[in-house]
């Protein structure tokens, strides 16, 4: 019998690109809020979401530098484990209750787009770097107080899509407010049999699940973010018509399931 929680399938399952849940997730993250157009904000959104009319086009971009493992600790094997991430996520409304819906995410590591796509994200691989805070004081260790700045950027297919620049200026009193809208994701998959291509497999609204959010050491100033024109990208349609806060804290979270919203399949 074949083992394994994710493809490949194999004999031992020492191959598969996961673990079964739970998984357990720490990072730190560089954060910029923003106002885009809210005709393209509502552009995005998928069946039984609805644009947030009391926020009006906000959105933010979350740079996060992830270490992962599931119960083996795999945190030991940072080679597979240990990933990169750039996900924008705008405000919505399922019903009247307050969401995010998150069009675009990137990573650079393969065990992460498959953990991604069995949760909803429709991620794709790019290269995503941040400048990186270091304990030894120096011009290059990029501290976590007033004045501390940070860069981050996001390329993919040999384009350059997102670049964003925070500078720091105080604590962040409460740090919830920060992530305070659960996020709604589709889990898609579409069928290659002749015919049924525009009839998927899988169409489901699903509501992420954090179990033992934590978000510590939170810094807010200014932010700036910015999405050059690039071939066969949409991510320049969400163009800031303005910049919010800048941010950076750290984040940690453990995934055992999900939430499922409404089944869109039929």
């Amino acid at each position: 019998m074949l083992k394994g929680y994710t493809v490949p399938r194999t004999p031992l399952g020492k191959s598969s690109l996961n673990p079964p849940p739970p998984w357990h997730y720490s990072g730190d993250v560089i954060g910029v809020e923003f106002w885009a157009s809210p005709d393209a904000t509502a552009a995005t959104l998928p069946q039984g979401l609805t644009p947030d009319p009391d926020t009006n086009g906000h959105a933010v971009v979350l740079f996060i530098d992830w270490q992962f493992t599931g119960e083996q600790d795999e945190y030991l094997d940072p080679a597979r484990y240990q990933y990169r991430e750039f996900l924008l996520l705008v405000d919505a409304r399922y019903g009247d209750r307050r969401v995010a819906w998150c069009p675009y995410i990137f990573v650079d590591n393969d065990a992460a787009l498959a953990r991604g796509w069995i949760q909803g994200f429709p991620k794709r691989l790019a290269s995503v770097y941040q400048t990186r805070s270091y304990l030894a004081p120096s011009k290059a260790a990029a501290p976590v107080a007033a004045g501390g700045r940070f860069g981050a950027s996001m390329s993919a297919s040999g384009q350059r899509l997102v670049e964003a620049r925070v500078t720091l200026r105080e604590p962040v009193a409460d740090p919830s407010t920060l992530l305070s809208r659960p996020t709604v994701n589709l889990r898609y998959f579409p069928r290659l049999s002749a015919g049924q291509h525009d009839q998927p497999a899988i169409n489901e609204l699903v509501l992420s699940m954090t179990d033992d959010l934590k978000v510590v050491d939170a810094w807010a100033g200014e932010g700036a973010v910015t999405f050059p024109d690039a071939a066969g990208e949409e991510l320049s349609a969400l163009a800031p018509v303005r910049n919010g806060a800048g941010f950076r804290m750290g984040l940690s979270y453990t995934v055992t399931d999900l939430q499922l919203l409404e089944d869109l399949t039929h």
